[in-house]
């Protein structure tokens, strides 16, 4: 069964559906309550935004055309998966941007309730990247940059798309001249990476493993090969059985804690497995001891 092309495909599949449904939340929540208020959010669709209101060029066009050439860093900087799942990700958000666009017509969800609106909107939003991210996934934009941050410093792909939001938000006010918008926008941004954050379980948190296996050499050599981390095999006893037993010991993102329970899955369905969070990790891989 493990070796089944169905079991192969599985995880990807899955992935890619997931992806799929945090775009179309996104976009939901992007069309239905943020530019249907004119508010412009960070990132490449704040940068649409931009030219939709000056040019009246749909979102989901100038999205996926300055996306091209954002696809070649992530092939370079993140490797094929990513790529893959980065060009999904696109034409997803694309096609589902297009969708609300004629499903919603440029109303408002909430008519006159823009504040309203800029929460729902960034919360949907949030959840939508949450999803996406979690996903091994990308919708392109500044969110190449952020995934790129977050892999190499460790930084939350929240902070790092926060700093990059502020000067697009900053300039809708040469289009609408009207301070007020721009709170509307950091308002919208500041709730959006906040749920992206929470949906993500933190950027910093790390977790710990307790591996009880027979298969431990195989399994600390998976772990050293494919995810690029150390670990320790401590020696134990059984309490009741007094029979010797292998313990493997991996500190690791919580991020990597779904591909981990799978390559575990994948050699050994009968292991034993403890995960318990840790309040912060120090050290080669993870945070500098400052």
């Amino acid at each position: 069964m493990k070796n089944s092309p169905l079991y192969k495909i599985y995880h990807p599949l899955r992935d890619y559906i997931f992806i799929l449904v945090g775009t179309m939340i996104y976009a939901f929540g992007f069309n239905g309550f943020i530019l249907s208020n004119e508010i412009v959010p960070g990132g490449v669709t704040g940068i649409c935004s931009l030219l939709f209101f000056m040019t009246g060029i749909p979102v989901s066009l100038s999205y996926a055309l300055i996306n091209v050439a954002l696809l070649f860093l992530a092939y370079r900087m993140l490797g094929m998966r990513f790529m893959l799942n980065t060009i999904f990700g696109v034409v997803s958000l694309t096609f589902s941007l297009m969708f609300f666009e004629w499903l919603l017509g440029g109303r408002p969800v909430i008519e006159g309730e823009p504040f309203m609106s800029i929460l729902i909107g960034g919360a949907l939003c949030g959840a939508g990247l949450g999803i996406i991210f979690s996903s091994n996934g990308s919708t392109g934009g500044t969110d190449i940059i952020g995934a790129i941050v977050h892999k190499y410093r460790h930084i939350s792909i929240g902070r790092t798309l926060l700093f990059c939001d502020f000067f697009v938000i900053g300039s809708s006010y040469f289009i609408f001249h009207d301070v007020g918008k721009i709170v509307f926008g950091f308002v919208e941004m500041i709730f959006n990476n906040y749920i992206l954050d929470k949906v993500m379980n933190a950027n910093t948190q790390s977790v710990q493993f307790l591996i009880f296996t027979q298969k431990y050499e195989e399994i600390a050599e998976r772990i050293i090969s494919d995810l690029g981390r150390g670990c320790t095999i401590l020696d134990g006893q059984g309490g009741y059985t007094k029979e010797p037993v292998r313990i493997v010991v991996l500190l690791a993102k919580s991020r990597e804690s779904i591909t981990i329970f799978r390559l575990i899955k994948s050699i050994d369905h009968n292991a034993f497995i403890s995960q318990s969070s840790v309040r912060g990790v120090y050290g080669e891989g993870f945070e500098p001891i400052k």
